[in-house]
């Protein structure tokens, strides 16, 4: 199979995360307030399907942009080649000699 170009990420990655995250909670919430009872799976899914038709476009717009704010202001993001980082220096970013030798292994 062949996989994506790397420019889909931003959104394959909160289309899969959605859907994990509310199959769970949709399941938890179904299995609370029905029971193991006949039929609750049929009520899961509706349950799932609608949760996840607003989490999806909600997690994209509004949720990954604010979280990776709120994240950039306690943790260390990691270096781009031959960028400078706010102190001046150039952390994480590896030597173009270092990045030729490693795209050859």
């Amino acid at each position: 199979m062949q996989k994506l170009p790397p420019r889909h990420n931003a959104i394959a990655m909160p289309f899969v995360l959605s859907m994990l995250m509310t199959i769970v909670v949709s399941g938890i919430s179904t299995l609370t307030v029905v029971g193991l009872k006949a039929g609750w799976h049929g009520l899961w899914y509706k349950a799932w399907l609608l949760s996840w038709a607003v989490a999806f476009p909600t997690m994209v717009l509004f949720v990954l942009p604010i979280a990776r704010c709120l994240v950039a202001q306690f943790v260390e993001q990691p270096g781009v080649l031959g960028v400078v980082g706010p102190a001046g220096d150039a952390r994480g970013a590896m030597p173009a000699k270092a990045v030729h030798q490693s795209s050859r292994e």
